[in-house]
C-alpha cells in the first residue's frame, strides 16, 4: 500500500488552547504551558497557576486554580462559582475550578487572571519534584 507523499511530510495539527484569553490576560508575567492529563497546565515562573479544561462530555470543564484548602472560604468570596473537582474524588480538593457553565465564569477567569498578575499567595503551587525511577542492577 503506498502512502501519500503529502501525508507522510504532513504536520501534526496543534491541539487548540481551551480558554485562551487567559494567555492573554496573564501576558504580563510571562506565562509558559504544557500539556497535562489531556488539559493545558498554565505556569508563570516555576508555579502552576490554572489547568485549563475543556473535554467533551465532562462535567469538570473550566478553569481549574491550583490552591490549597486553608484558602478556599477567601478565594470564594472573590470567585464565587469556586468549587471542587468531582474528577478528583468526593470531599473538598485542593485544587479548585471555575466551571465554563457557570454565569459569572468570564469574569471569574479575569479576575483570578488579575490575583495572579497582582502575585496572589493564594494561587498557585510550586509542583514536588519528580522522583527519579531506580535502575534495577545490571
Amino acid at each position: 500500500m503506498r502512502r501519500d507523499p503529502d501525508e507522510l511530510f504532513a504536520t501534526r495539527k496543534k491541539k487548540k488552547i481551551p480558554f485562551e484569553f487567559v494567555l492573554d490576560e496573564l501576558d504580563g508575567v510571562g506565562p509558559w504551558t504544557r500539556p497535562m492529563f489531556g488539559c493545558i497546565a498554565v505556569y508563570v515562573e516555576e508555579k502552576i497557576m490554572f489547568l485549563l479544561r475543556d473535554k467533551k462530555n465532562d462535567g469538570d470543564n473550566g478553569v481549574w486554580v491550583a490552591t490549597t484548602k486553608e484558602h478556599h472560604d477567601s478565594l470564594r468570596r472573590e470567585l464565587p462559582s469556586l468549587r471542587s473537582i468531582s474528577v478528583l474524588g468526593t470531599g473538598e480538593t485542593n485544587w479548585q475550578m471555575i466551571p465554563v457553565d457557570s454565569d459569572d465564569f468570564e469574569d471569574s477567569v479575569l479576575r483570578a487572571c488579575a490575583m495572579v498578575r497582582g502575585r496572589d499567595p493564594r494561587i498557585g503551587k510550586v509542583p514536588s519534584a519528580k522522583k527519579k525511577k531506580k535502575r534495577a542492577p545490571r
